[in-house]
């Protein structure tokens, strides 16, 4: 069994208990080594990093714990802070060049009173970031590639010339799963690509990065041309993301952090001298290796020599033609009336839909062509390509030309699906099922515009495929990727194909079952690159088997497949003869190919093992062509790689491509009509309802039972202005009852609202609005037509309402007060731009909040961030006061054209608001009280508009004039806003999920029973910041002299002696070493020793 050190999660602590220390090879070198491929990590006595940029946090926190833990190796290890290891803090620019920072290293430990140049062993970690690099078409990332080698390479040049004794570890870091928005800032290709496509771009410039930096050391021979002196590169690229996706538990700051530990598992163990062996860990156990007895050092190239990616066998492309075995391939003798009717050779037009396997990604794509697989072979995807022909491609359309000569939709060649040869291939690489409503219109728009298909007359053939991606997201984000999600997307595509498209049969494909993918990457004989197919599809491939997480990858999946029949069986798209949709059900189950010796045969799949390569696509071809014969009810389901597949043929007795109708299949109709929705509340399951012990004097421990006051401040949104109008004259009306943040109208079974949520925890609840008008508006201060600018009135108001009002306890009483402004400036800031500037925008909220800290004791203030208001002008109804009001009301917004410069400005202006509000909140400017906290809740950040079938905005959301909002769209503010405060800062959901359901509302654990703040949102190892200016030191720091933080484990050693005395000889002889270097006395701190 391997030594290790075992860190063991206890009492909600991230790893609080040590065992197995001290390792056998803790102690340093008798002598200074001389050679570098016999130094220990115990020899190292200056630790320091190259590559950190700000804002990465988790690079940050990953170089900390890894500084950490070699400390117990040698106590006085130097090992100064990122910051200070890159020249100076106020000298740090973001973005500095590899070289620019290598060089301040130099000149850093060359300006050291306590590191020796000459003698003193140094770590050097040097990180390339790839959210810092930018390629936006594959022709790029050669450019991209070259420059980061270069930059890479001139960086260890300098510090080869400039550092002694010095290890240089040179890794990867390719960061959150879900970077895209961030990286937006940096690659502007990023508006114009999908969130998908983007992180398949990422994930092969990562994979290519990586083998490129591995062909760099090894051409420059790892730098080793002395003794003391050498590179190594990590194995694999640091990636961050999801915490919970390997067990299936919701993120928490518990996981997050333990998501830190493990990063610094991977590097601790890449640094050290690879071992033979597998050691197992509990699930809430992280183990350490030890330095191994007979291979104690750090890794190099001349103690560890790497043996260089074993290239697998090059793909030989097997034969993917087929023979056409059919001879009747006659069409109708008349151009049928009837879907029910249709045979294969009366269809004219051939479309697609779906993600990259129908876009074609990587198709032909050898083993070591990794960067081709961003490339899109729609000529031979199995659904829609059209190239050559079936004897040596086989594809859908190649199949059907067999039928008709002129038949005409497919795609030839290459390219993304703007480009003409894609034609009515409009497949999106890393599509997901929300994106699918687009690509519908994109291929409608298309087909009508496009000359050679008679867009009433011809027969088209329609094939749908999507849902991979949300599978593979789902354990990120299972609301946004729900089932309930996926089935409304598929719905409104098809409703718009039902209303637009004449003379149509859909093949809806069943998503495919994904978890047999995970086989590809058990099997290291393989040589598949997990890692990168780790971004690509983190919540199949990083699941332990048997768990909880993987049963709800299989329960996602099967979901999505069943949510299809569901949908096509309550006969919705057979209201008229010439159209149908069909369910083809081939890959509802998967048989992994394998190879003569048992395991998986990798010529399946493309160069990343993930996508399918032509042999697979061929296969797919003839399954869903013989689907389409299959009657109903005797369809295959099942897809075996591994069998020979042979193309069937219509017959006299069935000529025609099977429907229900055909088929004599009876569906099993829609499922029954929910009653009539009658109200807009909620039910109530949280059982723990009760209030702290004692009133708690710390806002960072406040639950929801401990609130007594509530108020609110905004605009027409807060004062529920029209919320339920149902006319135009009701339309001036402030329904303040009813209104998301702050109304108390009846209780939370007929109305949902926030005080209505908390009424349940504290029934003497005080401060909510009822009715409508002022008379019993308590502590809604809200005015419509309020701008950002009258907020500070408003905070006046309400503070003066509050100490005035004789239930209310001013000092004591906990209070929570909403803010939500921002629309009113937006919708006018064509017309006042001096006015309306997004630093005005957050100077205004700053003034209110100061107001707020300083005259109001005992006070949570919910920040909620401006929505992105441009989806307004979606919403249109066939009224006066939609037509007329919503104008008058939002005037540049609803006036601009889409797409023009006036409408693109305010899209803007919004990003800046919520960026101005964001870094408002994100200093420490209300930090200095106890009682004390504001809260950004972000639910409204990425907003969007409910859809109902044929594509069109679900109107219910919205009152009379299609501005203001109705009651239904308040309760569903209400439940978003008050899950996003019980969610920790960090890890908010950032859309609203507007989806009815009377069961949403999440309710405080036992682990987590506090509303939420930036102080109890921490990871529990970190500890609060302090409320002052932080002072930084630059005297140097003593080699006696370290400090351990709240993570380093209290050390339960068997043998406490043993322990003691070889901690005490470490110190001593360590001290004893520097003495005559630093002669200065020196602090000796506390351990956790």
């Amino acid at each position: 069994m391997l030594p290790q050190l075992v860190l063991l999660t206890v009492l909600g602590l991230t790893w609080t208990k040590v065992t197995g220390l001290p390792c056998t090879q803790m102690f340093p070198s008798q002598l200074p080594p001389s050679n570098v491929n016999i130094v220990k990590p115990s020899d190292v006595a200056v630790l320091s990093s190259v590559g950190l940029q700000p804002h990465s946090p988790e690079l940050t926190a990953l170089v900390s714990r890894l500084r950490e833990l070699m400390t117990q190796f040698n106590p006085a290890l130097i090992s100064p802070p990122p910051h200070e290891t890159n020249l100076d803090a106020s000298r740090f620019v973001q973005h500095t060049t590899l070289v620019e920072q290598a060089k301040g290293l130099s000149l850093s430990f060359q300006n050291s009173q306590v590191i020796d140049l000459d003698n003193d062993w140094k770590m050097v970690l040097l990180f390339v970031q790839v959210d810092q690099r930018c390629a936006c078409e594959r022709q790029q990332f050669q450019s991209v590639i070259k420059a980061v080698v270069g930059e890479v390479d001139d960086a260890l040049q300098l510090l080869h010339s400039e550092l002694k004794r010095a290890i240089v570890s040179v890794a990867l870091w390719v960061g959150e799963h879900d970077n895209f928005h961030n990286n937006e800032r940096i690659c502007r290709c990023t508006e114009t690509n999908n969130e998908g496509e983007a992180r398949l771009q990422r994930a092969m410039l990562s994979h290519a990065l990586q083998e490129s930096l591995d062909e760099l050391v090894i051409k420059r021979r790892w730098y080793g041309d002395r003794d003391d002196f050498a590179v190594v590169v990590q194995d694999t690229p640091f990636i961050t993301g999801p915490s919970s996706v390997s067990i299936g538990e919701p993120p928490s700051a518990r996981r997050a952090a333990q998501q830190a530990d493990k990063l610094m598992l991977q590097m601790w163990t890449n640094l050290l001298q690879p071992v033979s062996g597998q050691h197992k860990t509990e699930e809430n156990i992280i183990a350490l290796l030890c330095p191994a007895e007979d291979r104690p050092f750090l890794r190099t190239e001349g103690n560890s020599p790497s043996y260089p990616h074993i290239d697998v066998s090059p793909l030989v492309q097997p034969f993917t033609g087929t023979e056409m075995p059919c001879e009747d391939l006659s069409p109708s003798p008349s151009t049928p009336a009837s879907v029910h009717e249709l045979r294969p050779g009366d269809i004219k037009v051939v479309a697609a839909v779906g993600d990259s396997l129908t876009a074609g990604n990587g198709i032909t794509s050898g083993p070591n062509q990794i960067l081709d697989v961003l490339t899109q072979y729609r000529g031979l995807s199995w659904s829609i390509g059209g190239d050559e022909n079936l004897t040596t491609v086989t594809t859908l359309p190649n199949i059907l030309k067999h039928f008709n000569h002129n038949l005409t939709g497919y795609s030839v060649g290459k390219g993304k699906q703007q480009t003409p040869q894609a034609f009515l291939n409009q497949a999106v690489a890393g599509a997901k099922s929300s994106g699918i409503p687009s690509q519908v219109q994109a291929l409608v728009a298309r087909m009508k515009n496009d000359s050679r298909i008679n867009f009433e007359s011809d027969w088209k053939l329609i094939t749908l495929f999507i849902g991979g991606n949300d599978v593979c997201d789902h354990c990120s984000n299972s609301q946004l990727h729900s089932q309930e999600n996926f089935i409304r997307y598929v719905r409104d595509s098809l409703d718009y194909l039902h209303k637009e498209v004449p003379r149509a049969l859909v093949n809806l494909v069943e998503p495919l079952r994904i978890t047999p993918l995970r086989e590809m990457h058990i099997d290291t004989s393989l040589k598949c690159p997990t890692w990168l197919v780790n971004i690509l599809c983190p919540c199949v491939i990083l699941p332990k088997p048997d768990s909880e997480a993987l049963q709800m990858v299989e329960d996602i999946n099967r979901g999505y497949q069943r949510s299809l029949h569901g949908l096509v069986e309550s006969s919705r798209y057979d209201t008229r003869p010439d159209f149908t949709v069909v369910i083809q059900p081939f890959l509802r189950d998967i048989v992994v190919p394998r190879l003569p010796d048992g395991r998986a045969d990798r010529s399946f799949f493309s160069a990343d093992c993930f996508h399918l390569s032509r042999k697979a696509q061929t296969l797919m071809a003839r399954s869903l062509w013989n689907n389409m014969l299959e009657p109903l009810g005797y369809k295959t389901t099942k897809e075996d790689f591994s069998a020979a597949t042979v193309l069937e043929c219509p017959t006299k007795a069935s000529p025609y491509i099977r429907t229900y109708k055909n088929s004599n299949y009876n569906y099993a109709g829609p499922s029954p009509t929910p009653g009539p929705i009658t109200n807009w509340g909620n039910d109530f399951s949280c059982a723990d309802i009760a209030p702290s012990d004692t009133v708690p004097t710390s806002v960072h421990k406040l639950r929801p039972a401990d609130i007594k006051v509530v108020g609110a401040l905004g605009d027409s949104s807060t004062a529920g202005t029209g919320a339920k109008a149902k006319n135009l004259f009701d339309l001036s009306k402030n329904y303040k009852g009813v209104s998301w943040s702050i109304g108390g109208d009846n209780t939370l079974e007929t109305v949902t609202t926030l005080p209505n949520i908390l009424k349940k925890f504290n029934p003497s609840l005080k401060g909510f609005s009822k009715g409508q008008g002022s008379i019993k508006q308590a502590f809604n201060l809200a005015s419509p037509g309020a701008k950002a600018s009258d907020i500070p009135k408003q905070v006046q108001g309400l503070i003066k309402a509050m100490r005035e009002n004789k239930e209310v306890n001013f000092e004591m009483d906990w209070k929570i007060v909403t803010i939500f402004v921002g629309g009113n400036d937006l919708c006018n800031y064509c017309m006042e731009q001096n006015n309306l500037l997004p630093k005005n925008y957050s100077q205004n909220i700053m003034l209110s909040l100061d107001m707020f800290y300083k005259e109001v004791p005992r006070l949570l203030v919910n920040l909620v961030e401006i929505l992105q208001i441009d989806t307004l002008k979606s919403v249109k109804r066939n009224t006066l006061g939609c037509s007329l009001l919503q104008r008058n009301r939002c005037p540049c917004i609803v006036n601009p054209t889409e797409n023009s410069p006036e409408l693109q400005e305010i899209r803007r202006v919004n990003r800046e608001y919520q960026a101005e509000i964001q870094h408002l909140i994100s200093g420490n400017r209300y930090d200095g009280k106890e009682d004390f906290a504001v809260v950004l809740q972000p639910f409204l950040r990425n907003s969007f508009i409910p859809y109902v079938g044929e594509g069109e905005v679900d109107s219910s959301f919205f009152s009379v004039d299609c501005f203001h909002i109705s009651e239904r769209a308040h309760a569903e503010m209400a439940i978003a806003l008050w899950n996003n405060m019980l969610e920790p800062v960090g890890q908010k959901q950032t859309y609203n999920n507007f989806t009815y359901a009377r069961s949403k509302i999440h309710c405080p654990s036992m682990a987590s029973p506090f509303i939420f703040t930036k102080i109890n949102s921490l990871p529990p190892t970190t500890s609060p910041p302090t409320t002052t200016a932080a002072t930084f030191t630059t005297t140097a720091t003593s080699r006696c002299s370290p400090s351990l933080p709240e993570w380093v484990p209290v050390i339960v050693g068997i043998g406490g002696l043993l322990v003691g005395f070889v901690i005490a000889w470490l110190v001593l002889s360590s001290c004893q070493r520097r003495k005559s270097k630093v002669e200065k006395p020196v602090e000796m701190k506390r351990t956790l020793f």
